[in-house]
């Protein structure tokens, strides 16, 4: 259902259930925050992309244990709490950049997934639907928060309220995905962004992920006076003072995560 693989210092996992467009069972979901943390834990991955098998990213639910749930007067099952929560956090938090590789169709939870990444490259063929309301819920797996500081509260609204699918062309122009490429070559693009990152100052990343999650919440100077605590953090890296040197004598530097 997971495959995980490491290579260049990037973590690449995949969701793999192509049968079912990769949608979530419980079992799914278990091995998706399983790996999420295996990465997020091990210092030798510096970078994470998240894509799926077959004609899919990841169509969210699966429908069918759902239905199985609601019958048997389970409910969500507290899915939300246990899962999709903790998945969404890891990446959105995790000290390192994730990248998406959206190769088709992101629906519900899987669009929430993606938009959760740090950046996203899209196959042309890709489409997205924020597809909660069709069936009576509300949005999850961190919707609400990451829509619409991607494209806007009154745009946000209109795609949760309404959810009509957008194919990539149109997410691109809201700014949702990072790049649209030719379904082929979605993999190798996303990999080599992710590569790119791996290489670059991790440290750094992870300060610039929290700056932002932080001053998303909090005023002007409270979000200031993070970003001189974060900096002075940054400063006292191996990494800063390397680069600083590199750049004064015109040479590349290489960043270490030190």
């Amino acid at each position: 259902m997971i495959r995980y693989d490491v290579a260049d210092a990037v973590a690449t996992i995949t969701l793999d259930r192509p049968d079912a467009m990769n949608s979530l069972t419980a079992e799914t979901k278990e091995a998706l925050l399983g790996a999420l943390r295996r990465a997020a834990g091990d210092r030798s991955v510096r970078a994470v992309l998240l894509t799926g098998s077959g004609r899919a990213f990841c169509a969210g639910q699966d429908l069918r244990e759902h239905a199985g749930n609601l019958e048997a007067g389970r409910g969500l099952a507290d899915t939300v709490r246990e899962h999709y929560n903790p998945m969404v956090e890891l990446i959105t938090t995790m000290a390192k950049p994730v990248v998406a590789a959206v190769n088709g169709v992101a629906a519900g939870a899987g669009a929430s997934l993606a938009f959760a990444c740090d950046l996203r490259i899209a196959s042309e063929k890709a489409k997205f639907a924020l597809a909660f309301s069709g069936i009576g819920l509300a949005p999850d797996s961190g919707a609400s928060w990451t829509l619409q500081r991607l494209v806007g509260r009154g745009r946000a609204a209109e795609l949760l309220l309404l959810g009509e699918p957008l194919d990539a062309a149109r997410a691109l122009e809201l700014g949702l995905v990072t790049r649209v490429v030719p379904a082929d070559d979605v993999l190798k693009t996303a990999q080599e962004l992710a590569v790119r990152l791996a290489n670059g100052p991790t440290l750094a990343y992870a300060a610039t992920k929290r700056a932002l999650g932080y001053a998303a919440t909090h005023s002007l100077p409270d979000a200031l006076a993070m970003e001189a605590e974060l900096q002075d953090q940054c400063a006292a890296t191996r990494d800063h003072l390397n680069a600083t040197r590199a750049f004064l004598a015109k040479e590349l530097p290489t960043f270490t995560a030190e």
